[in-house]
């Protein structure tokens, strides 16, 4: 008898293609949520921190950036990478990069709210704070795009140094209108700014950088025209309209606005080399870059690039930090979310002890996050205040550091978890994951951020005063918080071996300033959860889910927990 006529002869045919099981006690996508209404600290810290009159349109963002649509739109930008086309098919230079459309899409939306230039378009108060609030939640759904839109709205202060440059280029890149075509300036109705500072040999070291500045006439100084000669090797976000570049003039370091086009229509020699292979933020290219008597503009006296740029570096590391907040909120999320569906030994995940004091312990480290970010969002907001200023100035390097250093492990920690399935491609952590030390790295490392701040006490030691006058405003909130100042000051009084000691000394202050704000400000079970957590026995050096006795984490694991919309 052959195959067929046995089956045919089996009493049941289909044996063979039985269910093996039914599924069940699983997860589900963290799709159609309200992303704004359903974060409580950053509510709170929007109306907190000046932004209150920006709450409905918040609301009506956070529903988009949860959608499931939207949330897509993430997913392919980064599964299909941006491509270098650097001729045409004639032979041509074009030198343009070609996205899929969910990336140009995040782009215009990005635009269209304003996150690109909003502070500086509509200048009310609070308008730092509901930017950086739109930021965060715009970050969470996909971080690679956030390059370009950081970049353009840290040039406008920059190019603020040099009027006449200001008032040519500021209207199309204030303009809400998204723009991508490969065209010169003068046909688009809007403008995205990029940067060209680093080089091989220099990274961070910015002066060593060997890129010349030549005057194309006989004019010289801000605002004059000049033919720019090197090699950059980290160009990220190269389909800008321009870049704010650093170059060696005559007369010293120079900062300089390199368009991509020439006033003539004809393309500006920025030839791009290749596009960098990351192992996060894929979906922004990154780019190596030659000038070969590229054309551009100084910005700022001659001589003084590095202090034409300073606020746009404040600006772009504020962002690293928002980015990294938002990077922590979608983990937290996502981890939130699968324990209250999951069940392991008989109990869902999230009535576990042990778990539970994991996912308090991630929901903590967020709300620090946020607190200090939003705190400075206010600081920039009011720059022209003495204390904001200072607080600006210092706390930035401090956050930047801190937050963005926290955040791979954070990252990883969520993924845990969810468990093997966490580190499967098809899901949202390994590119959460990867994206982690980006912000870390980019705009200076670590240890660029503490030898800043030991640079500004020493520049300007009024900084110092201004910073423990903002740790003072939580005096008797939380007797860890006044011992842990008590000893931050003393370690001030000891200035020897400090370079040495920065890490150790920049760490304290992050932790100082975060358990500051929350005990201000946020609800006594989140405060006192966070003073008792970091600021007694080793503090912050300890692994999640290592929370004392006594929080209530059954709270603060409902605080945070994001749930679907109905319906």
């Amino acid at each position: 008898m052959n195959a067929p006529e046995m089956l045919a002869s089996a009493a049941n045919p289909m044996a063979c293609l039985a269910e093996t099981h039914e599924p069940f006690n699983l997860g589900s996508e963290l799709v159609d949520y309200d992303m704004y209404r359903q974060d409580r600290a950053l509510v709170e810290a929007v109306h907190r921190e000046g932004a209150a009159w920006a709450d409905e349109s918040l609301g009506r963002f956070g529903l988009l950036t949860g959608s499931a649509d939207y949330l897509e739109l993430g997913v392919l930008a980064n599964k299909h990478l941006p491509e270098l086309d650097t001729h045409d098919r004639f032979g041509r230079r074009i030198d343009l990069v070609r996205f899929h459309p969910a990336y140009h899409q995040l782009m215009r939306t990005a635009i269209e709210q304003g996150i690109h230039a909003s502070p500086y378009a509509d200048p009310r108060p609070g308008a730092h704070v509901a930017r950086a609030a739109r930021m965060y939640l715009q970050s969470q759904v996909e971080a690679g795009h956030g390059c370009p839109v950081t970049m353009t709205f840290a040039a406008v202060p920059a190019l603020r140094n040099t009027p006449a440059l200001a008032a040519l280029w500021e209207p199309k890149i204030l303009s809400p209108v998204y723009d991508p075509r490969n065209v010169p300036d003068a046909q688009k109705a809007g403008l995205t700014i990029g940067m060209a500072m680093t080089e091989k040999q220099g990274g961070s070291d910015v002066r060593s950088n060997t890129t010349r500045a030549y005057p194309a006439g006989a004019a010289t100084g801000p605002g004059a025209a000049y033919e720019l000669v090197g090699h950059k090797y980290f160009v990220s976000a190269p389909m800008c309209d321009a870049f704010l570049v650093l170059a060696q003039a005559p007369g010293g370091l120079s900062c300089f606005l390199v368009p991509r086009w020439r006033p003539d229509g004809s393309k500006n020699p920025l030839q791009v080399l290749r596009l960098k292979r990351k192992m996060g933020n894929a979906s922004n290219a990154s780019s190596e870059t030659e000038l070969r008597g590229a054309l551009g503009w100084m910005v700022g006296a001659e001589g003084r690039g590095v202090r034409t740029i300073i606020d746009m570096v404040a600006s772009t590391r504020f962002d690293c930090m928002v980015g990294s907040t938002a990077g922590q909120r979608m983990a937290v999320s996502l981890a939130l979310h699968h324990c209250t569906q999951r069940s392991a030994f008989g109990r869902v995940l999230n009535q576990q002890p042990l778990m539970q004091n994991v996912l308090a312990d991630l929901v903590l480290e967020h709300e620090g996050s946020l607190a200090l970010t939003m705190r400075m969002a206010r600081a920039m907001d009011q720059r022209a205040d003495e204390h904001e200023d200072a607080l600006a100035r210092l706390v930035t390097a401090v956050g930047k550091y801190w937050i963005c250093k926290r955040t791979p492990q954070h990252a990883y920690e969520a993924m845990e978890c969810i468990g093997g399935s966490g580190v499967m491609e098809d899901g949202p952590f390994p590119r959460l994951y990867r994206e982690a030390p980006v912000n870390a790295i980019w705009e200076g490392s670590g240890n660029v951020q503490c030898l800043d701040v030991l640079r500004a006490m020493q520049k300007t030691p009024a900084v110092v005063g201004n910073f423990f006058a903002e740790l003072a405003k939580a005096r008797g909130g939380n007797a860890a918080l006044d011992r842990w100042t008590a000893a931050l000051q003393a370690e001030f009084k000891d200035l020897a071996d400090l370079e040495y000691r920065a890490r150790d000394v920049v760490d304290r202050m992050a932790l100082a300033i975060q358990a500051a704000l929350l005990v201000q400000h946020a609800p006594a079970v989140v405060a006192d959860a966070f003073c008792a957590s970091r600021l007694q026995g080793v503090g912050g050096h300890r692994q999640y889910g290592t929370l004392p006795r006594g929080v209530d984490c059954a709270a603060l694991i409902e605080r945070a927990t994001p749930r679907r919309q109905a319906g």
